[in-house]
């Protein structure tokens, strides 16, 4: 988990710096629906919640290799 408060709402650089991705990279998982859920403010502003990106680490935490492979 980041230990930042759980309302607290970050940019999309700063939420592509913390789970080391692109700015684009993670445009284009918010256009699948495959990335964090997100706060529009408006057409053009988008933030995330801190809380929305723990509960998306955790979802995609694995024990072992086998589990992160496709079925």
């Amino acid at each position: 988990m980041l230990s930042m408060s759980t309302d607290l709402l970050l940019s999309q650089r700063r939420v592509a710096e913390l789970l080391g991705l692109s700015e684009r990279t993670l445009e284009a998982m918010r256009l699948r629906g495959t990335g964090p859920t997100f706060v529009r403010l408006s057409k053009r502003c988008v933030r995330y919640r801190m809380a929305d990106l723990d509960r998306f680490i955790a979802t995609r935490t694995v024990a072992c290799e086998a589990e992160a492979l496709p079925h």
